[in-house]
């Protein structure tokens, strides 16, 4: 009776489904991937009625690495699965997103309040009347988990769920069952924006951080910035540009880092990575004696196996829960607002130039007769052909690595899986990066992924074609997973693949043959004839561009090279 009297004082009444789908709505989410599944499909009814377009994806991990790619470029994701079937096999993906800090709104449609307060025996289940034993494997991969069991908590947990999602920029998970999605709330709370600021620092404790910073800066000969890739997914790109731009320092980034900064800047100087930085990169950061890092992850692929050469004494370290100053930790200061004070105040400091990075291909490319697309010369080649506000994918592999050596446009998002390194993420993360940026006006969405990894995860072209995406694909075709056979097996079949009549595939998935352009190069001669055609590289050409990218089995990027070789050493450390 009490229940049924809250209900009746709300002034106006929506219900549970619609005021989750407006809450995305207005944090800036237009699309919804996912699949349908018997618990989830009221729920997609509504999905329409708040404005937002269901994407459909041909299976759970694709659709959650699709909502990995579309959170990189949009700035948060929303995936819809069924309860247990569904939601396990979008979980290597959520993971995936929760260890490189990806905002994703995981909805699970689940059986009725009713149905999980009984034990029914229903399908989907582990058939022992425990509902909450796939929330609780979430649970570890999730910053934030609400189950809608009460309408009455509903758009509170709602609210909280989004809000942390955004904070933290990791993923969240929302239960929504059968009988909850018509239930009512109170509509009038989406007159209130959720409010996604940042808790800010305490005054007195940042400005002393802050002088802190200023007197080491002040008192350095040779000082660098460092970028990485939580400078990204923590939101303080414009707080660090403002500080790059203004201070003058030499300025490199980490491989999670990669497009992080503006690379026409004068004051670019690469990628660092330990051993595998971009020429004349380690010595300068390495020499350097005082290196103000930001937003660092420092696993083994993104510092090339471990070979990071800096001293923490030297270090100053920039995050989103903190800062770290040489050996003081000052927890609870905040980056943002840090960098920012540290810019207004900067005055003039000691800046040695750094290297010039550039997309000249290397001397022994340039004079060699071979015909054959190599890496060394390819990934310079592609850095002349980029443009402007591009996003560009790279599969874990040849691609990962092979882009460091590329310089950006300016305003280029790069997309990448360094930490996670789930092999087939590329693929899916393309089309929910090709979607986000057709929803911003970004014309060109290129991918580059190997012919191993796109096997896993070929489904997804045909849910480009069904959404009218038209990215360009670069599928490196060169016999089966070469990263993994620097790292052990170089010549077993355990690390080859069927080779696939790779540009026949947009067909068979149903494209028109006026819908698709499909092409094989395997000279360099090709390939700048193929970067020539306008056709193909225009922004504006409303086509699916698909290419087999022939190279050599054995041939691979150095700084794969170095990086493999020294994850075989520590997979073989007792």
């Amino acid at each position: 009776m009490a229940s049924d009297l809250r209900t009746q004082d709300i002034q106006n009444p929506v219900d549970v489904a619609e005021y989750l789908f407006r809450r995305l709505h207005e944090v800036g989410v237009r699309s919804v991937h996912g699949l349908p599944g018997d618990y989830n499909l009221v729920a997609l009814d509504y999905i329409p009625k708040a404005g937002l377009n269901w994407v459909g994806n041909c299976n759970e991990l694709n659709a959650g690495y699709a909502a990995d790619g579309y959170a990189r470029v949009k700035g948060i994701s929303a995936i819809v699965t069924t309860f247990g079937v569904g939601e396990l096999s979008a979980v290597n993906a959520i993971a995936g997103a929760y260890s490189e800090y990806v905002p994703i709104v995981h909805i699970v449609g689940y059986p009725s309040t009713a149905s999980q307060k009984n034990g029914m025996l229903l399908h989907h289940t582990l058939g022992n009347g425990d509902f909450n034993v796939f929330s609780k494997m979430s649970k570890e991969i999730s910053c934030a988990v609400s189950l809608l069991n009460d309408q009455h908590e509903a758009a509170t947990l709602i609210d909280n769920a989004i809000r942390e999602c955004w904070l933290h920029s990791r993923p969240v998970y929302i239960s929504l069952p059968s009988d909850m999605v018509q239930k009512k709330v109170d509509g009038d709370r989406l007159k209130t924006p959720l409010d996604l600021s940042f808790p800010k620092n305490d005054p007195e404790k940042e400005d002393y951080v802050v002088d802190v910073i200023l007197k080491y800066l002040h008192a350095a000969q040779n000082p660098v910035v460092l970028v990485d890739a939580c400078a990204i997914r923590h939101r303080a790109l414009d707080e660090t540009h403002e500080f790059i731009v203004k201070s003058g320092i030499p300025t490199f980034v980490a491989p999670m880092g990669k497009g992080a900064v503006n690379e026409t800047l004068p004051n670019y100087g690469g990628v660092y990575a330990g051993d595998g930085s971009n020429k004349g990169v380690r010595e300068r950061v390495e020499a350097s004696d005082l290196v103000i890092s930001i937003g660092a992850i420092k696993s083994d692929f993104n510092t090339a196996g471990f070979t990071y050469r800096i001293s923490q004494l030297n270090t100053i370290d920039l995050h989103s829960y903190g800062t770290k100053v040489r050996y003081s930790e000052y927890p609870g200061v905040r980056m943002n607002g840090v960098l920012k004070k540290v810019t207004a105040k900067l005055g003039q400091l000691n800046v040695e130039k750094g290297p010039k990075p550039n997309n000249d291909i290397p001397d022994e490319e340039v004079k060699s007769p071979e015909p054959t697309i190599t890496q060394a010369w390819f990934w310079p080649r592609l850095g002349q052909w980029l443009e402007k506000n591009d996003v560009v994918i790279t599969e874990t592999g040849t691609a990962n690595f092979g882009i460091w050596e590329t310089r950006f446009p300016a305003d280029v998002t790069a997309i990448s899986q360094v930490l996670w390194g789930s092999i087939g993420y590329a693929t899916g993360s393309c089309q929910g990066a090709a979607l986000a940026a057709k929803e911003l006006g970004i014309k060109r969405t290129i991918l580059f992924t190997g012919d191993g990894s796109f096997q896993l995860t070929a489904q997804e072209v045909s849910t480009m074609l069904r959404n009218k995406l038209n990215p360009i694909i670069f599928i490196i075709c060169n016999k089966g997973y070469t990263i993994e056979r620097y790292i052990h097996g170089w010549e077993d079949s355990y690390n080859d693949v069927q080779e696939w009549k790779y540009k026949e595939l947009p067909y068979a998935f149903g494209a028109e043959k006026d819908s698709v352009l499909t092409y094989r190069v395997s000279t360099k001669k090709e390939v700048e004839e193929l970067f020539l055609d306008r056709e193909f590289a225009s922004g504006d050409t409303q086509k699916l561009r698909f290419v087999e990218l022939v190279m050599a089995w054995d041939d691979a990027p150095v700084a794969l090279k170095s990086t493999a070789a020294a994850a075989a050493k520590t997979n073989a450390e007792n």
